[in-house]
């Protein structure tokens, strides 16, 4: 699915272009004629020089994909909030027409330390001059993928409780691209946040198990694990993590793996304090089912 939008005048800035969404931002920018700046991570050390350098490349946009890669207190507040607030500062120096931010949907009900330094900054985007769209995806493809291999090999698929504690709309790499690029010239997105997941219903744990089987045509031995596990591990790696300082990088690690064993990738809402699928809206045309026969079918 390709946005008709015409490029925009100047170049676009990309954050997190490593990344696999980044990535395919990029691509999805260049296809359209865009004419892309790459920032890396060492890039934000230093203010003048970050404008200098956007300066020179005549940047009137920017999007940005970049994200802590462990989640932990020290890494989301210097990537997800000091990185993020250095190119923000330099893109408002600089008059820079849209700031597009890669968000996350798990903001909505902050218990963990990266979801407070992106909320941090999203307070602080919003409350700039520029103009600027926050993109909030659901799940990503890849993170519901992590155990075709093992399935594929005959190994139990492993749900929390009953595979049916929590729901996605997963979105695509490619679809969610063209989501982020999209927002640079469209005026219904202006300083706005916008939840986003793939197309089709809301999928469980137990949905993508039988998504599987279908796929494979046998069934798949399953195993239930207890979510309060990972509190446990948690709780007892906190403890040590006192005498310990790394073990309480661990525990932040349960802490993370329990928060998306418990709570649906959807909107959430505050009134009936349920999640709402119907009010997670849907994008673009790639389907989970069709990513699982690609790796199903891989060597």
């Amino acid at each position: 699915m390709a946005s008709q939008n015409p490029p925009s005048t100047g170049a676009v800035t990309l954050t997190g272009a490593s990344g696999t969404i980044g990535s395919a931002t990029k691509q999805a920018l260049e296809a359209l004629g865009h004419r892309v700046v790459v920032l890396d991570r060492g890039d934000f050390q230093h203010r003048d020089q970050l404008i200098a350098k956007l300066q020179r490349q005549d940047v009137t946009s920017v999007i940005s994909c970049m994200a802590s890669r462990t989640g932990t207190r020290q890494d989301a507040w210097l990537v997800d909030y000091e990185a993020q607030s250095n190119l923000l500062k330099a893109a408002t120096a600089l008059e820079i027409k849209k700031f597009v931010l890669l968000s996350a949907i798990c903001v909505q009900k902050p218990k963990l330390e990266f979801q407070r330094a992106k909320l941090a900054f999203e307070d602080e985007l919003k409350a700039s001059q520029l103009d600027w769209s926050i993109v909030r995806p659901t799940a990503f493809f890849k993170s519901l993928s992590g155990q075709v291999a093992r399935v594929k090999a005959g190994k139990a698929f492993l749900m929390f409780g009953n595979g049916e504690l929590t729901a996605c709309k997963p979105i695509s790499d490619a679809d969610l691209a063209t989501f982020l690029v999209d927002c640079l010239d469209r005026k219904d997105r202006s300083r706005k946040i916008l939840p986003v997941g793939g197309p089709g219903p809301a999928i469980s744990p137990r949905g993508q198990l039988k998504m599987l089987e279908s796929i494979l045509g046998r069934p798949v031995r399953t195993r239930a694990v207890p979510p309060q596990l990972l509190i446990w591990i948690a709780n007892a790696l906190g403890l040590l993590g006192r005498l310990i300082p790394r073990l309480e990088e661990k525990a932040e690690y349960a802490r993370i793996g329990h928060y998306y064993a418990t709570e649906s990738m959807l909107v959430w809402d505050p009134e009936t304090q349920r999640y709402d699928e119907g009010a997670t809206p849907s994008f673009g045309n790639d389907r989970l089912e069709d990513h699982y026969r690609l790796l199903l079918r891989e060597p």
